[in-house]
């Protein structure tokens, strides 16, 4: 299990470009091809690790089921991120689509959580840079909705990652 740190930024449209120039500058190259990015995220009736992410509280973690529509290999990756004291790290594994049907139709039981069902749907356009040991994504056209609930919002902001062990 290797820790990271992660750092969350949010960074206008309009100031995209400049960031990444910036980057670009002290040496940032592009580590992967980017990619449209789709999750659903499971919680338990009380959103108890919702809240417990927006609390900051520690140890929490993340339940969702992450695939890459525009991928002609069609895969799901269950995954959860987990935040403790000592830092943050995520453990995942790749299911197949009925394995997938079943979670969102029967949910993801866990010690702490209880029974989580699938609550929110989040699609991106991802980029993967990296600089040194530090790797950015930076994700764009961001929708979501709650889960079998058709309106679908939109961010208009551009959320960038910080990661590094």
């Amino acid at each position: 299990m290797t820790f990271r740190v992660e750092k969350k930024l949010f960074i206008k449209k309009e100031n995209l470009l400049d960031f990444k120039e910036k980057i670009f500058s002290i040496g940032a190259t592009n580590l992967y091809k980017s990619r449209k990015v789709q999750s659903i995220y499971f919680d338990n009736m009380n959103k108890d690790m919702y809240n417990d992410s927006i609390e900051g509280l520690n140890p929490r973690k993340k339940i969702r089921v992450r695939n890459y529509p525009d991928n002609i290999n069609k895969y799901f990756l269950l995954e959860y991120k987990i935040s403790s004291i000592e830092g943050r790290f995520k453990v995942n594994k790749e299911i197949s689509q009925k394995r997938f049907d079943e979670l969102k139709y029967n949910g993801i039981f866990d010690k702490k959580y209880g029974l989580c069902k699938p609550i929110l749907n989040v699609i991106y356009d991802r980029e993967y840079l990296i600089n040194r040991d530090v790797r950015i994504t930076i994700d764009t056209n961001i929708l979501y909705n709650m889960y079998n609930n058709k309106i679908i919002k939109s961010d208009k902001d551009i959320v960038v990652e910080l990661k590094t062990s």
